[in-house]
């Protein structure tokens, strides 16, 4: 099945091994053991997973005994997760959320209904009338049972929970001063704790370092503005704090591996754009 916007896909794991980014989001399903690693940060997994990645983040997936990988791979063209987050709520539950593991493990028979529907998808005719209602149909539909088996593994909804108090202060002083302050010794000094105490902590929890986090908060705040809104380059810039738009394009291209610029195009605008002027 062979579709700019809209497809599937099964490889080797060993397809994966290598940096893997585009303009396209993604659900993989696979069964195996080993680590997948997105923006350099390393996660574990053990039997049948689901991992969701967004457009240009940098993944690998690594596991010493070769695995068959599933993809399902969409652009926002053909279904913008923002547009549709009232039918499926996955922006920010299975995409998009710094602080939420990217996968979670799934029970044989959650598994085998998601690989039967990517099947479904592959067997559908481009050509046939509402063919992209049905392909948009039976994506919602993985993305409304993914949601409601992550949803199982939050059940009192706190991203944090942990003896040191700490950890949920950081989450609201990043969230608010992100824009303005992007130094650890920032947050460090509100907390009345050592930078290095803070890190090991938040390291420790979350897997990546507060340096990552902040960086990853601009990160995902530019590409919200770049895809979102009709804004330009220089006004993303100067809203997001930093001297030029030369320094802005410098600082998103080294944490992305594209330009603000180019990032626009390979996404598009989303048709919510309108929304946020």
């Amino acid at each position: 099945m062979k579709n700019t916007f809209f497809s599937v896909q099964k490889e080797s794991s060993e397809y994966f091994r290598n940096i893997f980014a585009d303009s396209m989001y993604h659900i993989f399903l696979f069964d195996g053991n080993g680590k997948i690693v997105v923006d350099f940060v390393e996660y574990d997994f053990t039997g049948k997973t689901v991992f969701f990645s967004s457009p240009f983040q940098n993944i690998q997936i690594v596991s010493e005994a070769q695995i068959d990988v599933e993809v399902l791979n969409f652009h926002s063209d053909f279904y913008c997760i923002e547009f549709h987050k009232k039918e499926v709520a996955c922006n920010g539950l299975l995409f998009n959320n710094i602080y939420l593991f990217p996968h979670f493990s799934l029970t044989e028979q959650v598994y085998l209904e998601i690989s039967e529907y990517f099947s479904k998808i592959q067997e559908v005719n481009h050509n046939e009338d509402f063919s992209g209602s049905v392909l948009q149909s039976y994506l919602q539909l993985i993305l409304a049972i993914s949601s409601r088996e992550k949803n199982k593994l939050l059940p009192d909804k706190e991203l944090i929970k942990d003896e040191f108090n700490e950890l949920k202060s950081f989450q609201n002083l990043v969230e608010e001063h992100f824009l303005s302050e992007k130094n650890l010794s920032f947050y460090a000094d509100l907390l009345h704790v050592t930078s290095n105490t803070l890190s090991k902590k938040i390291k420790s929890k979350f897997n990546k370092t507060p340096s990552q986090i902040i960086q990853e908060m601009v990160i995902l705040e530019a590409k919200k503005q770049i895809h979102l809104t009709r804004k330009s380059i220089k006004e993303i810039a100067v809203e997001l704090n930093f001297n030029d738009e030369f320094h802005f394009s410098k600082y998103f291209k080294k944490y992305v591996g594209i330009s603000p610029s180019q990032f626009r195009k390979e996404t598009g605008i989303s048709i919510v754009a309108d929304l946020y002027k």
